[in-house]
């Protein structure tokens, strides 16, 4: 798959348009939320384009964006306290770029819910 002209994300992790970058390597890219919903707030995307994650990505992508979100929670210190990944899978579940990605969200006690309170 390839990158889509017109996909926010897909420019921001080939660095079409710059971010503030926590991490990247060849597949992905995870930069900080311009919106943040905690202290920590990280996208992990990849850099090729998939809307979601039932849009037939390759196992080695995924395999890199769970990567990606271990290096994200050391590199941003909240690795022993806890943190929370969410995909947002299409409009009714709160997707609002359609570009598959995981939100990585710590740095305070998020509760049990599954939205920060």
């Amino acid at each position: 798959m390839a990158q889509k002209d017109d996909c926010i994300f897909c420019k921001i992790a080939n660095h079409v348009i710059e971010s503030d970058y926590v991490y990247e390597d060849d597949l992905v890219c995870a930069f900080r939320d311009n919106s943040p919903q905690a202290p920590v707030h990280v996208l992990v995307v990849p850099k090729d384009h998939y809307d979601n994650i039932v849009d037939g990505v390759p196992a080695d992508v995924l395999a890199a964006m769970v990567h990606a979100v271990g290096e994200v929670v050391r590199i941003c210190g909240i690795d022993k306290d806890g943190f929370r990944v969410i995909a947002n899978t299409g409009a009714a579940a709160g997707q609002t770029v359609m570009h598959l990605h995981m939100h990585v969200l710590g740095g305070k006690k998020l509760g049990e819910g599954l939205i920060p309170e």
